[in-house]
């Protein structure tokens, strides 16, 4: 399937997004690792939607304004993208951190936007202000961090070694942007959770079961804080079900905004 990679500025700002597939837009918000453009999940979804997956504000090759430190940051950036593009009836897909953005938007406007889902997201604070909701990523090594992020860690590893400059270097803008929308307050708005009642448009939440970023209680009280909103688990599959299950993941994506009972 053709696909292309292009430069485009919003708002005065220039980012790499992925385009690929005919139909209805389909937006997907990648999460804090970042997206290749050679992904499986991006074929399958393209299959029955016009994709697009721009790489985020200070990730991978995307400029980094200076002016941009908050996930809101990023909520206001892709509805002027909408806007410039004149999408209608997206169908907005977040991933992790993506889901985070994904349901900050959706609190502001869903004009334009006709489905949500949100998969393994953060973004909110579930339990008690003694209770850790998400793992503290920054502080543990990265065989740490894929046990904890994957049912079968060796899906998250890379031979950095053998990767060229540029994707290492992407990788790291990755973490240093993750840290600069997300470490305080750690990875959670504390106004999101009760600004979620705004969302009135169908919302499915996507969970990899054996994700120990996060826990499906999370997840769930999440989901609960959504009128109408679906929960469907996704097994053999971590914090990034999009990864390790992308045949399941965009099965149940597609079938969720191409549904008439949606």
């Amino acid at each position: 399937m053709s696909s292309t990679t292009n430069a485009i500025t919003v708002s005065g700002i220039q980012i790499e997004m992925i385009e690929r597939g005919h139909g209805q837009p389909l937006l997907l918000l990648h999460p804090g690792i970042g997206i290749e453009a050679d992904a499986p999940v991006l074929e399958r979804l393209a299959t029955r939607s016009r994709l697009l997956v721009p790489t985020h504000p200070g990730f991978g090759r995307s400029e980094a304004p200076k002016a941009f430190d908050r996930i809101d940051d990023l909520a206001y950036f892709y509805l002027d993208l909408l806007d410039q593009l004149d999408l209608r009836d997206v169908a907005v897909v977040g991933v992790s951190l993506g889901g985070w953005v994904a349901a900050e938007i959706a609190i502001k406007s869903t004009a334009r936007i006709s489905h949500l889902v949100l998969a393994n997201p953060i973004g909110i604070k579930v339990g008690g202000r003694e209770q850790r909701d998400i793992a503290d990523i920054f502080a543990i090594t990265e065989d740490e961090f894929l046990a904890l992020a994957y049912c079968d860690p060796a899906a998250g590893k890379r031979d950095y070694k053998a990767m060229p400059e540029a994707e290492v270097k992407a990788v790291a803008r990755n973490i240093e942007a993750t840290a600069r929308y997300a470490w305080s307050p750690y990875m959670h708005d504390p106004k999101l959770k009760g600004r979620l009642h705004r969302i009135r448009i169908p919302t499915l939440f996507l969970w990899g079961t054996h994700d120990r970023v996060l826990s499906e209680p999370y997840g769930r009280a999440y989901c609960d804080a959504i009128a109408g909103a679906r929960f469907e688990p996704i097994e053999r599959a971590g914090h990034f079900p999009h990864v390790e299950q992308p045949d399941a993941f965009a099965d149940k994506v597609l079938g969720f905004i191409g549904s008439k009972r949606a």
